[in-house]
């Protein structure tokens, strides 16, 4: 792993506060594509993330080598006023600083954003929690499930015969992250026309309900609420997982144009005219029976078969992958979307890449996810320019 960034961010710094997913996620795509992450932990223990995940490898996570990859790790006491002025010292030298405590907790360590902003008027804070900076649920705890839950993506995830169900993802956390890193991007850019930062509030749940498309204005002009469809979207037909004789198929050919190839490659292009489903609005009035049709169909033929007819016809379709089918996928491999890179507890260890890419200043992966406190050294002296006596001293008060 070459230690050089090479992203177009290369140059910028970024303070992570927090732990778990919500705020790191950002960090992990803001170092991703080259910014200089200094992640801060407690002294007397670490990001929880060092331990979660189903799997454990000589005793570390499988998730932080992704999650923390590319970040410097140092130790830092942000609830003592000693290290809160070290915080202020950073903030003089970065770009950005990414937190996702409960509201209110940066305020109670002199830390809020009007503190910070008046050391450096050009720093941009990236705020990540469950209900946001206001508003009567911000003092709430707020996890990604509850928050998935109140944008109403838990009420439409599953089947109709079961319980609210949910991704098998921490998708709220992501999204609230990704909309963090999308606001700090943006407010970067007006930094350069104003030469001055802002805060950043990302909310779990209003990053999860911006993804909801029409939910509200169905309800709101109809009375329309959606529910628990299973497999499909209702009215968007066919769009479904259908059997083979060895296994399961997604086709998605639900415009009319691909319908018509979709029933060409059938053998049944007279589908195409039949007053059922000719038309976007006749194909989602009939779908149970549509789809019933083309799972008849189906079964008499393998994946591979079903893959080769709809690649021939032109029809959006594909495997159900999972990871043994991405690990051995050509276009996987092609597009380079998993790399191997080598973990010092680990040993070689497969993740994704990064993403989006870049035709002239890709992201890489320099590194994965560190030891606790492994870069004290050089962010304190290199960066803050502090003594050995100093950096002792500090240790021993459990500052650092």
């Amino acid at each position: 792993m070459s230690q050089e960034a090479t992203g177009p961010l290369t140059g910028l710094r970024m303070i992570e506060m927090g732990q778990l997913l919500a705020g790191p996620f950002c960090g992990q795509l803001m170092g991703d594509f080259g910014a200089e992450v200094i992640k801060i932990e407690q002294p007397t223990a670490g990001d929880p993330m060092r331990q979660w995940g189903r799997e454990l490898v000589n005793g570390k996570s499988l998730w932080w080598p992704i999650l923390a990859r590319n970040k410097k790790c140092i130790t830092l006491n942000a609830r003592v006023p000693e290290g809160q002025e070290i915080i202020k010292e950073l903030v003089k030298k970065s770009d950005f600083l990414l937190e996702n405590f409960r509201p209110g907790t940066l305020e109670r360590w002199n830390l809020g954003y009007d503190v910070l902003s008046a050391i450096n008027e050009a720093l941009i804070m990236i705020r990540v929690s469950g209900y946001g900076q206001t508003g009567p649920y911000a003092p709430k705890a707020g996890y990604a499930a509850v928050g998935e839950a109140m944008a109403g993506l838990r009420y439409v995830i599953g089947d109709p015969s079961t319980p609210p169900s949910r991704a098998g993802i921490s998708i709220g956390d992501t999204l609230a992250a990704t909309y963090g890193c999308l606001g700090a991007l943006m407010a970067l850019h007006n930094r350069h026309v104003t030469g001055k930062g802002q805060v950043v509030d990302s909310a779990i749940y209003e990053a999860v309900f911006a993804m909801m498309e029409s939910l509200v204005s169905e309800y709101d002009k109809t009375g329309y609420i959606r529910e628990r469809t299973g497999s499909i979207l209702p009215q968007v037909a066919p769009s479904n997982i259908y059997k083979a004789k060895d296994g399961d198929f997604l086709i998605a050919a639900n415009q009319d144009s691909v319908f018509g190839r979709l029933c060409e490659a059938m053998g049944q292009p007279e589908l195409a005219e039949d007053e059922r489903y000719a038309t976007h609005h006749a194909r989602g009035e009939n779908q149970t029976e549509l789809d019933n049709l083309i799972n008849d169909w189906s079964q008499t033929k393998t994946v591979k078969e079903l893959e080769e007819l709809m690649d021939g016809a032109g029809v959006p379709s594909g495997l159900i992958f999972r990871a043994p089918e991405m690990l051995e996928n050509a276009h996987y491999k092609a597009r380079e979307a998993i790399i191997e890179v080598t973990d010092k507890t680990i040993g070689p260890l497969k993740m994704q890449n990064t993403f989006p890419k870049f035709s002239r200043t890709p992201g890489n992966v320099r590194w994965t996810g560190p030891d606790h406190g492994e870069h004290n050294e050089e962010v304190y002296k290199d960066i803050l320019g502090l003594t050995d006596k100093q950096i002792g001293d500090y240790k021993e008060k459990g500052i650092i």
